[in-house]
């Protein structure tokens, strides 16, 4: 089992940037499928975007024209590049993985063995 380790998080203004980063030791990414997720106390985990081993992605509407994630297989490195950020954005984000690669853009949460232990996101108005 491959960790995953994410980093990048932060506080921002409304209307900021951050880039976060997860990192694994293993050649997953190549072959699977990733997503990143984000969780508020007291609701369930959602679904933010999925990215599969060709770097085809998909999006939550909400972050559509505002996150964009992407692999870098060099590195074994997901990130999630996030603009105009928003203060309904606040969350913890996880980054998950499997190395299954089908129906990868219509996984769950449940659909992903493998997850980093999250990094906190938070926006201010």
């Amino acid at each position: 089992q491959a960790p995953l380790v994410e980093s990048g998080g932060g506080s921002v203004q409304a209307g900021g940037s951050l880039r976060l980063s997860c990192t694994t030791s293993g050649n997953m990414f190549t072959r699977g499928c990733m997503g990143w997720f984000r969780q508020d106390p007291g609701k369930e985990r959602e679904g933010v975007a999925r990215v599969d081993r060709d770097n085809g992605t998909s999006y939550e509407d909400s972050v559509k024209g505002r996150f964009t994630a992407s692999i870098n297989n060099a590195k074994n490195t997901l990130y999630l590049q996030m603009n105009n950020l928003k203060p309904e954005d606040t969350a913890m984000y996880y980054c998950a993985a499997t190395w299954i690669y089908s129906n990868c853009h219509t996984r769950g949460p449940d659909g992903f063995p493998h997850w980093g232990r999250g990094t906190q996101v938070t926006v201010s108005s």
